[in-house]
């Protein structure tokens, strides 16, 4: 069984978030340049991560720009 690190629901929010953040930064390189299965490692933590952050904020501030009514008013 391949370890992703520490479980999501272990760490602290601020570890939370520092881990996305890293994930993130790190996707376009695991895309374009990693294995296989370094891609669906990448893919699977990332998942696992953004879910126990929206768990933990299912009332996040949403940028209304980001929203579709948003985007048209960018048009």
């Amino acid at each position: 069984m391949t370890t992703m690190g520490i479980d999501a629901a272990q760490l602290s929010d601020d570890d939370l978030v520092r881990e996305l953040r890293q994930l993130h930064l790190t996707r376009s390189d695991t895309f374009f340049h990693g294995s296989d299965d370094a891609l669906s490692t990448h893919t699977a933590r990332t998942s696992e991560l953004e879910a126990e952050y929206l768990r933990r904020n299912p009332d996040r501030e949403v940028d209304p720009l980001r929203l579709r009514e948003g985007a048209r008013q960018r048009s």
